[in-house]
C-alpha cells in the first residue's frame, strides 16, 4: 500500500505539466505559440513529452505501475477477507476487565436462561445479527463471543476494487474512444459517421484509426434559438432525423425524428451526438457574363459570440474554362463580415445574434486562390500571401442585404441571396462510459459502507452460582471492544448491558 500511495503521488505530480502547459490534443495553436515565445525551452520540453503528457510513455508507465500495485495490494486483502468471513469470532479474553467497556453483575436466573437471553438480544438466529460462537471454559464458565460490522471491510474492498475498475474504464475510453466535431447546414444537411473524412476535427483514441467507425447518419432539418433581450442565449433546439447502423444495413431510407438540444444528446449505436452551438452561412450566387451561374453557401465563423458577427470566405471557380491558367486566375472569393442583425451604419456590425435584419459587408477578390496548390487551407479565410504577391486582387467592395448584388468590372455579378443557419455537432464515442458509471456508483457505495459501519466485538462470560436460599444465581461478566476509533460503541454497549442485566451493574 505504501508503494501504491507513492505511485499515486507521482501520478498526480506527473499530471501537473498537462495542466500548466498547452497540450497538442487540446490546442495545437497554443503549442505553436509556446514554441514562438520560448524557442530554447520548448524543444527540450517537447522531447520529454510535456506537450502531450497523457500520451507520454513515462506517464503510461506510472499509470501501469499504479494499477499493478493496487491489484497487488487488493488480491492478498481479498483472500484474507474471504478467510476472515468464514472464521469464528475471537475467543473470549481471559481478563475482560482490561477492555475499554466492561461490566459485571449477578442475576437471579439460571445460566442457560441467561444465555438464551443473550442469544435473543444479539440476534444470533437472525441473518444480519451478531455473528456468535459459544464455548465452555475449563472452570465451567460458559462464554459467547460475538462480532459484527464485517460489511465495513466489504465496503473498503468494494471501494478499492471499484477504483481499479474505474481506471480500467477510463483507459478503455482513451484507447478505443474518439471525439469529433462537424458543422452541418440546416434545411436537410447531412452527416454520416463513416470515416474521419466526414469530420471538421477529429480526436481518435490510441487504438482508433478511423476506418472502423460504427456507421450512422444524421440530417439536420431545422434550428431554433431563444435569446434574452440582452442577447444571451436561453436555449438551442434542432429538429434532426437519424438513421442507425441497423437502418443503413437494412437499406431503409426513412429518418427517425429526434429533438436535439443542449445537454440532451442523441444516443445512437454507442455514440452520443451533442448540439454545441450554431452560426450562419450566407448564400451567394455568381453570374458570369456568359450567363453561367454558381451558387455557394458555406459556414462563416463567429468572431463575436455575443452578437454572432461572423467572418468567412465563399470561394468560386468559373465554369466552362478549359485552359488551366485562365481557370486558375479567374477564381473568385467573397470575403467579409456578416451581421445577423445589422446596426444599419456604414460599417457593418451586429447588435443581436438572432437573424432579424441580415447584412453582409463583402470584398470580392479575383485571381489565384491556391485551390490547385495541393495544400490544405482554411474554409474561413483566403491565403494572405496570394494577396501580398498580387495573385489575388480586390475587384469590388459593397454592403449587401438579401436580394442585393454588386457588379464587377467584367460584368460578373455577385448576389447575396439569403442566409442558412448551421449547427455545430459533436460526436463522442466512449466504450468505457458504462463501466465508469457503474464503478463510480460502487465507489460511493463502498465508501459509504466503510465510513458508516463500525466493526465491534462483544463477549459474555456466564458462571453458574447458588444463592444463600438455594435459588439459581449467575455471575455475569461482559466486555466490548471497537475495532475502529469511531465513537458510538460506548452507547451501544450500555444499551446491551441494560437489556441483558436486569439490575444496573457497576461499570469499570
Amino acid at each position: 500500500m505504501r508503494t501504491a500511495l507513492v505511485l499515486l503521488f507521482l501520478l498526480a505530480l506527473a499530471a501537473l505539466p498537462g495542466a500548466l502547459l498547452p497540450q497538442r490534443s487540446l490546442n495545437q495553436q497554443l503549442v505553436d505559440q509556446y514554441f514562438t515565445d520560448y524557442p530554447r525551452l520548448a524543444p527540450w520540453l517537447d522531447k520529454l513529452g510535456f506537450f502531450d503528457v497523457f500520451a507520454a510513455p513515462w506517464f503510461a508507465a506510472i499509470y501501469l505501475l499504479l494499477m499493478i500495485s493496487l491489484i497487488g495490494c487488493l488480491l492478498p486483502r481479498t483472500i484474507e477477507y474471504a478467510r476472515g468471513m468464514r472464521a469464528a469470532p475471537v475467543a473470549t479474553p481471559r481478563n475482560l476487565s482490561r477492555l475499554p467497556h466492561h461490566a459485571e453483575a449477578t442475576v437471579d436466573m439460571p445460566a442457560e436462561e441467561f444465555l438464551d437471553r443473550v442469544r435473543t438480544r444479539l440476534g444470533a438466529r437472525r441473518r444480519f445479527g451478531w455473528r456468535t460462537a459459544e464455548a465452555t471454559e475449563a472452570s465451567g464458565a460458559r462464554t459467547i463471543s460475538a462480532e459484527r460490522g464485517y460489511l465495513r471491510e466489504t465496503g473498503n474492498l468494494v471501494f478499492h476494487l471499484s477504483l481499479v475498475g474505474l481506471l480500467i474504464g477510463f483507459a478503455a475510453g482513451k484507447l478505443y474512444g474518439y471525439e469529433g466535431q462537424v458543422i452541418v447546414l440546416t434545411g436537410g444537411g447531412q452527416f454520416c459517421n463513416s470515416s474521419i473524412l466526414g469530420y471538421d476535427s477529429f480526436r481518435p483514441g490510441l487504438r482508433v484509426d478511423g476506418t472502423q467507425l460504427e456507421p450512422f447518419c444524421v440530417k439536420v432539418n431545422d434550428f431554433e434559438a431563444d435569446y434574452l433581450p440582452n442577447g444571451q442565449p436561453l436555449s438551442y433546439k434542432s429538429d434532426i432525423g437519424y438513421q442507425s447502423a441497423a437502418d443503413l444495413a437494412a437499406g431503409r431510407t426513412t429518418w427517425t425524428p429526434y429533438p436535439l438540444s443542449v445537454n440532451h444528446p442523441l444516443r445512437l449505436d454507442g455514440s452520443r451526438v451533442y448540439l454545441l452551438g450554431h452560426g450562419y452561412a450566407p448564400r451567394f450566387t455568381v453570374t458570369w457574363p456568359d450567363g453561367q451561374q454558381r451558387t455557394g453557401e458555406i459556414q462563416w465563423k463567429p468572431v463575436d459570440q455575443g452578437t454572432l458577427l461572423s467572418e468567412g470566405a465563399t470561394k468560386f471557380e468559373r465554369p466552362g474554362v478549359a485552359d488551366d491558367e485562365q481557370r486558375r486566375t479567374s477564381q473568385l472569393a467573397v470575403t467579409g463580415l456578416f451581421a445577423p442583425t445589422s446596426s444599419g451604419g456604414k460599417v457593418v456590425t451586429s447588435v443581436f445574434p438572432e437573424l432579424r435584419d441580415p447584412e453582409v459587408a463583402v470584398d470580392v477578390l479575383r485571381g489565384d486562390l491556391g485551390l490547385d496548390d495541393g495544400r490544405g487551407q482554411s474554409i474561413f479565410t483566403i491565403d494572405q500571401s496570394k494577396v501580398d504577391s498580387g495573385e489575388l486582387k480586390r475587384v469590388a467592395r459593397a454592403n449587401l442585404r438579401p436580394g442585393e448584388s454588386v457588379r464587377l468590372d467584367d460584368g460578373t455579378t455577385v448576389r447575396f441571396d439569403d442566409v442558412i443557419p448551421w449547427v455545430s455537432l459533436q460526436v463522442s464515442h466512449d466504450p468505457g462510459e458504462d463501466a465508469v458509471l457503474v464503478f463510480a456508483i460502487l465507489i460511493l457505495l463502498g465508501l459509504g459502507l466503510s465510513l458508516s459501519i463500525k466493526r465491534r466485538r462483544f463477549w459474555v462470560r456466564v458462571t453458574p452460582g447458588t444463592g444463600p436460599d438455594g435459588a439459581g444465581r449467575t455471575v455475569v461478566e461482559i466486555g466490548g471492544l471497537a475495532r475502529t476509533d469511531q465513537a458510538g460503541y460506548g452507547e451501544e454497549f450500555h444499551r446491551l448491558r441494560a437489556d441483558l442485566v436486569e439490575s444496573p451493574p457497576k461499570d469499570t
